[in-house]
């Protein structure tokens, strides 16, 4: 169930910080969360399948992380994104 390579361009093009940006923490977190959330979906159908779950609670670790690590070194992109992703209500 990786992402499509149309659906991981489109989050690169639209989290992206400049042109040919493939690695900052901003697409890295939006291309984990939409990983995340097909993991989500997976698992309420396949409610048993415990090598997904893992799965799913490694991917969250890696959000979190970078998430942490923005937010010590950015703050004001750590609020866009959480903003642009919907995270921390």
């Amino acid at each position: 169930m990786p992402l499509n390579v149309t659906e991981k361009s489109e989050i690169i093009e639209e989290f992206a910080t400049h042109p040919g940006d493939t690695g900052s923490p901003e697409v890295q977190i939006a291309i984990f969360d939409k990983r995340i959330k097909q993991l989500q979906d997976h698992l309420s159908a396949h409610k048993h399948d415990e090598s997904s779950r893992r799965g799913l609670l490694s991917l969250v670790g890696k959000r979190r992380r970078l998430l942490s690590y923005l937010k010590q070194t950015h703050p004001d992109r750590y609020r866009v994104i959480i903003d642009r992703l919907g995270l921390r209500r």
